[in-house]
């Protein structure tokens, strides 16, 4: 009952089928009618009218002794006496006839069978009386507006919002249908509509570039979490999202094994950022961080502190190579994360057409920010990212009289002893082919060490631009 008797005007469930959903609602809606005044109406709405019917005929059921109500049947409209108050059954198959009444109390039944245009409408019906709404329903697909509602609420960015999934295990647990029931539907079903109809797990809908499949594939076990989160080990690479005030900042770090290590997401001013910032990397990690816009100065008063931030600026061509990468890491299994936030923004996104090519984004409404860090920090650690400026980095440390390989490391990043290292590495030796040695930065971008030879010249991997071979391109 948590998951429908929340103190939160919005509570969206995503259930099993034949968990008993439609009872708590029914008796929630009962409860609320009860306590409002004459002429107040409280509104069941379903996809069609034969399934308002279902949720009609169980309340007639419900309700004792039979003079406390009185029943108009062709209109589905049960009076609460002495109160006067309505409970209302109607259809959402023609969301223009939904316009225009003032609802005290909201229960939107089989909401991802439900039109988009009748949410518009229903929510136009509870803004008078800021009414407490109910979305149920099992999980269909991911193309509609109840799951986009509950993937907000599931983010726990919106304190009128609480979300719930209540599963088929739930219902074995709580006694309500046996194990044996569950196997006979498994065996029956195709495989994805089984996980949507007893699992609330929706169907990939051809949408999603990650696939669901692959990314549940790659959830840390028992694992969940919303905005801190940390497994114990070492940092080997780290990826950062910035934003300011409302949006979320968040700080993922992998370690060497590809597995997220920490995750932090908060929200504030940019001076708490970079505090926040400089708090997880510790100037002998690498990072690589969103310099988008404003983000580019928070990147340069970043680096004058950390030597191994290094910014990663967005065109609608660089968002695609670095999602792309993240993409081959998932489908791949080479990256893994905590349940939580991660895996709901990961679900959320989709294939969107433009006229030059796909793109790759969070459906309207919902966040990207932990996709994005996840990204970055995938990024840094192939060969030539982050991962590659830290091998350097732990071979010029070697070269300093220290006592250890790991004091020279300090040493060599945050200046300890003498002046640390200006501009890129060394350029590599060159090669008997004549392809020549790499541009130091790029021509376009101006980027340094993103230069890796394609066959014919040497192009970069932040922007694309293209530097011919057998010279130092723009040095």
């Amino acid at each position: 009952m948590a998951a429908i008797y929340s103190d939160k005007r919005y509570a969206i469930c995503e259930a099993s089928t034949k968990v008993g959903k439609t009872f708590g609602c029914l008796a929630w809606i009962i409860e609320h009618a009860l306590q409002g005044k004459r002429g107040h109406e409280f509104w069941w709405v379903a996809p069609v009218s034969e399934q308002a019917a279902i949720a009609f005929n169980r309340l007639k059921l419900m309700l004792e002794p039979k003079d406390a109500y009185t029943v108009n049947e062709t209109l589905r409209r049960v009076t609460l006496l002495p109160m006067g108050t309505v409970i209302a059954f109607k259809s959402a198959d023609h969301p223009d006839a939904l316009y225009g009444q003032d609802v005290y109390g909201l229960v939107v039944d089989e909401a991802t069978r439900c039109k988009d245009d009748a949410w518009v409408a229903l929510r136009s019906t509870i803004t008078k009386t800021q009414g407490p709404v109910r979305v149920i329903g099992n999980v269909k697909g991911r193309k509609n507006w109840a799951y986009r509602l509950a993937r907000q609420a599931e983010s726990g960015d919106d304190p009128a919002m609480h979300y719930a999934r209540l599963t088929a295990a739930d219902a074995i647990a709580a006694g309500i249908f046996p194990a044996e029931e569950l196997e006979d539907a498994k065996r029956r079903m195709p495989l994805e509509i089984f996980r949507q109809l007893y699992f609330a797990e929706a169907a990939d809908d051809e949408g999603n570039p990650f696939g669901l499949v692959a990314i549940a594939r790659n959830v840390l076990p028992d694992t969940d979490a919303t905005t801190t989160w940390t497994s114990g080990r070492a940092v080997a690479c780290w990826g950062i999202d910035l934003a300011e005030s409302v949006d979320w900042a968040v700080a993922i770090g992998l370690d060497a094994l590809g597995v997220v290590a920490r995750l932090e997401r908060w929200q504030g001013p940019w001076a708490l950022t970079k505090a926040k910032i400089l708090g997880l990397v510790d100037g002998m990690t690498p990072a690589w961080i969103d310099e988008t816009g404003v983000g580019k100065s928070v990147v340069e008063d970043l680096q004058r502190e950390r030597g191994t931030i290094r910014g990663y600026t967005f065109t609608p061509a660089s968002k695609q190579v670095l999602m792309g990468g993240l993409v081959a890491a998932i489908q791949g299994d080479e990256v893994r994360y905590p349940g939580g936030i991660i895996k709901a923004e990961l679900d959320s996104f989709e294939y969107v057409y433009r006229e030059h090519g796909v793109r790759y984004q969070a459906m309207e409404g919902c966040h990207d920010d932990t996709v994005i860090a996840l990204a970055l920090a995938v990024y840094g650690r192939r060969p030539g990212g982050g991962a590659g400026m830290l091998a350097w980095t732990e071979r010029q440390a070697k070269k300093l009289p220290t006592t250890t390989p790991e004091q020279g490391y300090r040493d060599l990043v945050q200046g300890v002893r003498g002046t640390p290292p200006q501009g890129p590495p060394p350029k590599r030796a060159a090669r008997t082919d004549d392809r020549g040695e790499p541009p130091d930065t790029c021509p376009a971008c101006g980027k340094v060490g993103l230069m890796r030879f394609t066959g014919s010249a040497w192009a970069c991997r932040q922007c694309g631009a293209v530097a011919p071979s057998g010279g130092d391109g723009a040095d």
